[in-house]
């Protein structure tokens, strides 16, 4: 292991930056250099945690800090939860970056042959882990039916990973503004008491807060600070946002709503433009509309829709695929319809996908559960997988030995279909940790009384998403100065 220099390490940090730090960032620079210089102590997990709301120049210090490890001769992995967030990681870095599942788990096959996620050794020593999006890592307390990692504590699983290997750190960012795990009300891995009681990291940490200057520029940071500012309050107050003097953020009714939907799928594109709303059935509405109206889109499915999978499946990546599995969260795009019909009560669609975030895995061949595409529920829920399931039981009963009969059903092709929802319009959990060009922000149905704390957190997780324009979509005038 190579003898750092902390002061070394902070003053090619400064170069890499470009630009003179703002105060927060250079105490943040000092205490990085020294954690980043810290000699490996057997027994000991060395963590840092780095919290920075929206414009405060996180991402632009990171970037920074990964050009500078190559120099002075430390390895570092680059991870995030979900292949959106690992994509504007390796984006803003200039560096490859994994989703945490991908490189963390490996699937062997079971009694049943099923395969199962179980925890890949570590080949990775004196290396830096880098973990962006840290707000969306659940814990032990995150609802296990609608989370990305089901039955997992991903926190735990990512530190036993990491310290599973002579002298590695782990060093973690995200932003405390924007809204925590499903299920839970803060999020763990941006809690110092949790990563040091729970989860035994010796664990320093620091907050950006300083809003740098360029970013006051930009509609969407500077309404962003104001939001931050006031999810801090006990209780909100209106007007949340400045219109005047940009031209990246504006209001818009439903009249206008149609032909600026157009403007940006023609400018940026199907797959870079969102609509994000509070609810499924809202999120289904904008779908079907958006699909009948703009994209001329009779058929339940078509080739050329844009996806996201709302369930992780194990069960169509060949063995090696450079994916891994396809993960809920994951975005494709539907390249042609085979055949569709129904079976088992469910209609299903052999369709040919192509994982939008991950452009060197191969076109592969999914069916689809279609009705997953249309309930109001995230995904299919519990009591309906399990008639599902039911139902193809009832194709092996031939068979005398029940365990042979549900490794059969396990197997089977219609109970491992692809789970999705169309993703023109998302609910804001299934949009963070990503970023589009452009957002368009949906009010629906809202009281005086369901504008809250949690509401603002909303609010400001659904506009960080946008890095070019935002539309607010039927909001009322009050929330605007």
């Amino acid at each position: 292991m190579i003898e750092l220099n902390s002061r070394q390490i902070a003053e090619n940090i400064l170069l890499e930056l470009g630009h003179e730090p703002t105060t927060g960032q250079m105490e943040l620079i000092g205490r990085l250099s020294d954690f980043v210089a810290l000699q490996p102590v057997p027994n000991q997990q060395p963590s840092f945690l780095i919290k920075g709301y929206a414009g405060t120049g996180k991402t632009t210090l990171v970037s920074a800090l990964v050009r500078v490890l190559p120099l002075i001769g430390m390895q570092s992995v680059l991870l995030a939860p979900t292949g959106r967030a690992a994509k504007v990681l390796a984006g803003y870095s200039r560096k490859q970056a994994n989703t945490i599942h991908r490189k963390i788990y490996r699937s062997i096959p079971g009694h049943d042959g099923r395969l199962r996620m179980s925890l890949a050794p570590n080949p990775h020593k004196f290396t830096l882990f880098i973990v962006d999006e840290a707000s969306m890592i659940p814990g032990s307390g995150a609802s296990s039916d609608q989370g990305i990692y089901s039955n997992r504590d991903l926190l735990e699983d990512l530190v036993k990973f990491v310290f599973s290997s002579e002298g590695c750190k782990l060093l973690l960012i995200g932003d405390t503004a924007q809204l925590p795990p499903v299920g839970t009300d803060q999020s763990p891995a941006l809690d110092s008491d949790i990563l040091q009681r729970t989860y035994h990291l010796d664990a320093g940490s620091y907050e950006l807060t300083e809003v740098v200057r360029q970013s006051l520029e930009s509609g969407i940071l500077s309404n962003a600070t104001n939001l931050r500012i006031q999810a801090g309050a006990e209780k909100p107050v209106l007007p949340f946002f400045k219109l005047a003097g940009f031209s990246d953020i504006r209001q818009i009714d439903g009249s206008m709503f149609e032909d600026a939907l157009n403007s940006c799928y023609s400018r940026f594109g199907y797959e870079n433009t969102v609509i994000i709303t509070r609810s499924n059935k809202r999120a289904n509405l904008f779908n079907n509309e958006v699909r009948a109206r703009l994209l001329f889109r009779e058929t339940e499915l078509s080739a050329g829709d844009i996806i996201m999978v709302t369930r992780n499946n194990y069960f169509w990546l060949p063995s090696g695929a450079k994916a891994g599995f396809i993960a809920n969260g994951d975005m494709a795009e539907v390249r042609r319809i085979l055949k569709t019909g129904e079976m088992y009560g469910y209609r299903f669609a052999d369709v040919s996908i192509q994982l939008v975030d991950y452009p060197d895995q191969e076109v592969i061949e999914i069916k689809l559960l279609l009705d997953s595409m249309v309930i109001d529920t995230p995904s299919l829920p519990q009591a309906e997988h399990q008639k599902l399931f039911d139902e193809i039981m009832l194709d092996y009963t031939e068979i005398p030995s029940k365990q042979e009969r549900m490794s059969k059903v396990k197997n089977n092709p219609y109970y491992n279909a692809v789970q999705a929802k169309f993703a023109y319009a998302l609910t804001c959990h299934k949009t963070q940790g990503g970023q589009w060009d452009a957002v368009f922000i949906d009010h629906g149905y809202l009281t005086d009384e369901m504008i809250d704390t949690g509401f603002v957190r909303w609010l400001y997780t659904a506009l960080t998403r946008a890095s070019m324009e935002v539309y607010f979509v039927n909001f009322n005038n009050d929330f605007f100065s």
